[in-house]
C-alpha cells in the first residue's frame, strides 16, 4: 500500500475558493488566482524532468479532482511556462495566462511570415485560423503551432493585439463547456518564434507533458471513485463492493504506472520517453472509463441527478479523455514495441522483454 500524502497546498486553496464552474470567466479568475499565488511555478509547481515529475503531476490531479475544466486551464498554463523554459523563450510578464493551442485541423491552418522590420521585437506575423482553443476568451498570451516555409513552428503571441479575433459559436459541448475551446483567427499578428523549427514536437518535454495530461485524467477519475467509496460506507451491499474493487484495481493500477513513467522521466530527463508516455496515457484513459462505468452502474442515476459536482465530472471527463487518440495511439505504442528491439532475431529473449517484471 502507497503512504498517504498530505494535502497539497493547491487542493487547500481550491477547497477554500467557490466559483461558478461553468462560466469562462470565472475559470480565468481562479486561474490568476493561483498564478498570484505561485502555484504555477517551482517549489509549488516544478518543472518535469527535473526530479520531482510526480510532484507536479499530483498537483495536477488535485486541481483536476476539483474541476476539470478548471485544470484544462492551469495545465495548458503550467506546460507553457514549461515549454517557454525548455527552449529558452521569451520570460512571461508577470500575471500573464499563457495557453498552448496546437491542434492542427485540415480546414485550420496558422501561417507564419518572417517581419522584414522587426518592429516590435516580433520575429514574424501570423495569419489563419486556429481550431481548439482552450480558454481562448480569458488567456492572456499563448503558444500556437502554425506553419513558416512549409516548416512547423511554434510562436508566443500576445491575446490582446487588435488583429486577434475569437469565436466560440462553434462550441456546443457540454461536458468541458466552460472551457469555451474557440476558433482564433489572426490576421498579420505579430509573434515571437519559440525555439527552431521541430523543435515543439522534437524536445523531450513534448511526451513529458503528454505524459502530465494522464495525471489530470486520473485525478478527476480518483475522485468519482471517492464518490463511490463514500456511498459503500455508508451501504456497502455486494453489489456496490464488486464495483467498489473493480474501482481500486483500476485505479491502483494507473497510480502505479504513472509513478514509475514520473521516475523513468526524472532518471532520463533527455531522453525521449514516447513509449512511457503513450503506455501512461492509454492505462490511465481505460482506467478511468472503468472507474466511470463501475460507479455509475453501482450507484444509478441518483448521483448523477442530484450531485452536481459529481455530474458535471462525469460529463467533462468523458470529452477530456478525447484527447488521446485512441486505437491510433495504441498502435503508435505498439510501433515502439517493434522499434526498440531493432531489428534483432532474438528480441523475444526474456531478457529483451519490456514486460520483465
Amino acid at each position: 500500500m502507497q503512504p498517504s500524502h498530505p494535502a497539497h497546498p493547491v487542493a487547500i486553496f481550491l477547497g477554500k475558493t467557490r466559483f461558478a464552474a461553468d462560466d469562462p470567466l470565472a475559470l480565468g479568475a481562479v486561474l490568476a488566482d493561483l498564478i498570484e499565488h505561485e502555484f504555477d511555478r517551482a517549489p509549488r509547481m516544478p518543472l518535469p524532468g527535473q526530479g520531482e515529475t510526480l510532484s507536479r503531476w499530483r498537483v495536477l490531479a488535485d486541481v483536476a479532482a476539483h474541476d476539470l475544466g478548471l485544470v484544462k486551464l492551469y495545465e495548458g498554463h503550467t506546460d507553457a511556462l514549461a515549454i517557454l523554459a525548455e527552449l529558452h523563450g521569451p520570460t512571461p510578464p508577470s500575471g500573464s495566462k499563457w495557453g498552448v493551442w496546437a491542434a492542427e485541423s485540415p480546414n485550420a491552418r496558422v501561417r507564419a511570415t518572417r517581419q522584414t522590420t522587426g518592429s516590435n521585437g516580433a520575429d514574424v506575423v501570423l495569419d489563419g485560423t486556429k481550431a481548439w482553443c482552450s480558454g481562448a476568451g480569458v488567456l492572456s498570451h499563448a503558444l500556437v503551432t502554425a506553419w513558416l516555409d512549409d516548416q512547423p513552428v511554434l510562436a508566443a503571441v500576445a491575446m490582446s493585439h487588435p488583429s486577434v479575433s475569437i469565436d466560440t459559436s462553434n462550441w456546443q459541448a457540454v461536458g468541458m463547456q466552460a472551457t469555451a475551446s474557440a476558433d482564433v483567427t489572426f490576421r498579420d499578428t505579430p509573434a515571437t518564434l519559440v525555439g527552431d523549427a521541430h523543435a515543439y514536437v522534437n524536445r523531450p518535454g513534448f511526451w513529458h507533458g503528454g505524459a502530465g495530461i494522464a495525471a489530470c485524467w486520473y485525478g478527476a477519475a480518483a475522485r468519482i471513485g471517492e464518490v463511490l467509496r463514500d456511498a459503500c460506507r455508508k451501504h456497502a451491499d455486494p453489489h456496490r463492493l464488486v464495483h467498489l474493487g473493480a474501482v481500486d484495481c483500476a485505479l491502483a493500477g494507473a497510480a502505479s504506472v504513472l509513478r514509475e513513467t514520473a521516475a523513468h522521466i526524472d532518471a532520463h530527463p533527455h531522453a525521449i520517453v514516447q513509449r512511457e508516455a503513450l503506455r501512461a496515457r492509454l492505462v490511465v484513459e481505460d482506467a478511468a472509463t472503468a472507474v466511470m462505468r463501475h460507479t455509475t452502474r453501482a450507484l444509478g442515476a441518483g448521483p448523477l441527478c442530484r450531485n452536481g459536482r459529481f455530474a458535471r465530472a462525469m460529463a467533462d471527463l468523458p470529452v477530456f479523455i478525447r484527447q488521446s487518440h485512441a486505437e491510433r495511439d495504441l498502435a503508435a505504442l505498439g510501433e515502439t514495441l517493434l522499434q526498440e528491439g531493432g531489428g534483432s532475431t532474438h528480441t523475444c529473449e526474456p531478457e529483451n522483454s519490456p514486460w520483465t517484471l
